[in-house]
Formats: C-alpha cells, sequence, structure tokens
C-alpha cells in the first residue's frame, strides 16, 4: 500500500497541536476512517478539511463529540438535500424550456 495519499496521524496531531485522543473520539465515532499501515496510524488525504472543520468545532467552539456527531450528520444531509434540489431545479428549467 502506498501512503503518498495518507497523512500520518502523529504528524498531523503535532502541526495541529491537537491531542491523539481527538483523532481516535472522530475515529470511534465513525466520523473519520483511521489506516493502519505497517504500525502506523494515517488519515486518508481527502478527509483533512471534514477533520480540521470538526477540530475547529471541538477546539474553537468548544463542541463535543456527540454535538460534533449531530452536526456533521445534518450538514451531509443538507448536501444532499441541495444535490437533490439542484437536480429537480434543472429539470423544471428543462421542460420549461420545451414550450
Amino acid at each position: 500500500m502506498e501512503t503518498k495519499d495518507l497523512i500520518l496521524i502523529e504528524h498531523f496531531c503535532a502541526n495541529h497541536n491537537i491531542e491523539f485522543s481527538f483523532i481516535d473520539s472522530l475515529n470511534e465515532f465513525g466520523l473519520i476512517e483511521v489506516i493502519i499501515h505497517e504500525e502506523q496510524r494515517y488519515l486518508p488525504q481527502g478527509q483533512l478539511k471534514e477533520v480540521e472543520k470538526m477540530m475547529r468545532m471541538h477546539y474553537d467552539l468548544d463542541i463535543n463529540m456527540e454535538g460534533i456527531d449531530v452536526i456533521s450528520h445534518l450538514l451531509k444531509r443538507i448536501h444532499h438535500l441541495q444535490d437533490d434540489l439542484r437536480i429537480a431545479q434543472n429539470k423544471l428549467r428543462l421542460y420549461e424550456n420545451e414550450d
């Protein structure tokens, strides 16, 4: 397995000055995926934006893990609904332009 698209959790925590337990908690709640390769723990690079957003919620806004879990779920749901709305609007425009 190549690790070029993976971020070593040890480096991530050191660079962001956060505790390993925060990443462990996110993983336990199923909010992120931690990849273990050769006894090292990694974050997929594609999750960095989400992890940093959750860090701000926790450290800047003092939101606990349960709150982060609820907020993340609701944000994903909102994005899904926005996508559905965009598709419906595009279909409506298509029918309106047929006249």
